[in-house]
């Protein structure tokens, strides 16, 4: 089977470390693409089986958005070009990532259009699930992928593991003893969401007038 290929749309630094950290873990090729508009031209270089995207880096309105949807909903043919296995038929499959701050704007059209979305933050365990029903949707893997806690000690997958583990205080993953959260940390947290978005904006606008 040809080499699985996953890119990854998002401009935050430390989602995209864990991101690559655990992907990587598993020996796929991922490649990181932090601003929309450069977006395209990978989607369409036709590399890759799964897309992971930060939902608010698009316009929900926008191209961008509607090309993802499309793809997704399996309404869009996968572009040429790749390695890919000529007896089968590519399919890129998309998963849409939303910060809780998009949540409520984003998750009812996503819902709306069926289409698969994870909530920042969320379990490892969780995300690697998702990720494995996406990419055997796609053709790219034969079998479900083992989850984090079905691993013995010793090897990359647990040194990826620590790596989340370190870091997962600041990192888009949350152990599940995280899930309830009081409302002034509710409160702390959207600020900071907030104020980490306008950051980027604010970056990305320096990028694109470069």
């Amino acid at each position: 089977m040809a080499e699985v290929g996953i890119l990854i749309i998002d401009d935050d630094i430390v989602s995209q470390r864990a991101l690559k950290n655990i992907l990587d873990s598993e020996g796929w090729r991922v490649r990181i693409v932090p601003l929309a508009s450069h977006a395209m031209l990978e989607i369409a270089s036709g590399q890759w089986n799964l897309v992971i995207v930060n939902v608010a880096l698009t316009d929900i309105r926008g191209p961008l958005f509607a090309t993802l949807r499309d793809l997704a909903q399996g309404q869009a043919d996968a572009p040429e070009g790749g390695s890919v296995d000529s007896a089968r038929p590519k399919r890129i499959r998309v998963l849409f990532l939303v910060p809780l701050l998009a949540a409520r704007h984003v998750q009812p059209v996503l819902e709306r259009e069926a289409l698969p979305y994870s909530l920042k933050p969320y379990h490892l365990h969780d995300f690697l699930e998702k990720v494995s029903e996406l990419l055997l949707e796609a053709g790219a893997i034969e079998d479900p992928i083992r989850s984090m806690g079905d691993l013995s000690p010793g090897g990359k997958r647990t040194t990826a593991r620590r790596k989340i583990r370190d870091s997962r205080r600041n990192s888009m993953f949350a152990s599940r003893e995280d899930y309830q959260m009081t409302e002034e940390e509710m409160a702390e947290f959207e600020q900071q969401e907030e104020e980490d978005r306008k950051r980027r904006d604010k970056e990305r606008k320096g990028l694109e007038h470069l």
